[in-house]
């Protein structure tokens, strides 16, 4: 199951869409002239998604509409969000947890997601402004997604230095690796990004590692935003979760009946097994009565046969008293 639908790129002046969930951040890829400083002695690499989909260019933004419609570079994100969510959503899958738990109902609550009622589609920011990071020493951002089809999108940049950044996603079944950490070039530009969380509940954590410096404490600034899905892609998103949660739960129950079915033939079995050992097992015991009762029986006759041979065995070496007086 993906947790992360999709990953959106703007930083490059485009617009589009990647499945690739590992390669979700984009990495300035300054020169190594300008007013700041690197601690790293090779060339600054680069990593960028992969673009999937076609793209619109987006060199300068167009002004915001007056009759309320969106502008283009609006629309494509819009779209490529919408289609994403539904992806994401077709591909559904209820944890084992969620299909395991003892109340039936407690599944309805992942596939309905956020209530639409007073349901509000604003978007929730976080900013930091010269957050220390001291030497040898990391920062981790965890925030909590709790409707899926949310876009997160972040903006982080350092004062003077370096420093290695990576973003990951944690939730029940494990960890998802949106990005890797590795050192970026944020004092030079800022390094931006913007994905879509597909399955929820989730922490998108971002780390911040200065654990490789020895020597200079890192300032870093960052401002990461959190959009809710429309309330139309709720309800499509419910749909899809409630069809793919169907044929999940659907597939689950045939594997079931048919592993019940056959637990039933072994129990079956194993019951008319113990049965017929158990009444074996009357008759062994009835023969083991008999058989004690016999060595009883026995180990006093052999008693009695030998007292008797030694009794007889003496009058034959003895002989008899009543003779020995005649004469």
């Amino acid at each position: 199951m993906h947790v992360l639908g999709a990953i959106l790129d703007h930083e490059t002046g485009s617009s589009s869409i990647s499945s690739s969930i590992g390669s979700s951040i984009n990495r300035s890829s300054s020169s190594t002239s300008g007013g700041g400083k690197d601690e790293r002695q090779r060339d600054p690499s680069t990593s960028q998604a992969k673009d999937i989909t076609a793209s619109a260019p987006m060199t300068e933004r167009d002004p915001p509409a007056h009759n309320g419609t969106l502008r283009p570079e609006e629309e494509m994100e819009a779209l490529a969000v919408a289609e994403a969510a539904a992806e994401a959503d077709a591909s559904y899958v209820p944890t084992p947890s969620l299909l395991n738990n003892p109340d039936p109902a407690a599944l309805l609550v992942q596939v309905d997601g956020p209530s639409i009622a007073n349901y509000s589609t604003k978007e929730s920011t976080y900013i930091a402004k010269r957050v220390p990071v001291p030497l040898r020493g990391r920062l981790d951002v965890p925030i909590h997604i709790s409707a899926g089809g949310s876009v997160v999108s972040y903006e982080m940049s350092t004062e003077n230095y370096d420093i290695s950044f990576g973003v990951c996603a944690e939730r029940e079944e494990g960890v998802t690796v949106v990005a890797e950490t590795a050192r970026v070039d944020s004092h030079k530009e800022a390094v931006t990004g913007k994905f879509l969380v597909g399955s929820v509940p989730c922490a998108i954590v971002f780390t911040f590692d200065n654990e490789y410096s020895w020597f200079r404490e890192k300032f870093v600034t960052y401002t990461i935003t959190v959009q809710p899905p429309s309330t139309e892609n709720i309800v499509t998103g419910r749909r899809s979760r409630t069809k793919a949660a169907l044929r999940a739960v659907k597939d689950d129950l045939a594997s079931a009946e048919k592993r019940l079915e056959k637990a039933i033939d072994q129990r079956t079995t194993l019951a008319a097994e113990i049965s017929r050992m158990e009444k074996e097992l009357t008759e062994k015991k009835k023969s083991l009565d008999v058989a004690v009762k016999e060595e009883g029986w026995l180990k006093d006759r052999t008693m009695l046969r030998k007292q008797q041979t030694d009794l007889l065995n003496k009058r034959m070496t003895d002989g008899w008293a009543d003779e020995k007086t005649e004469k």
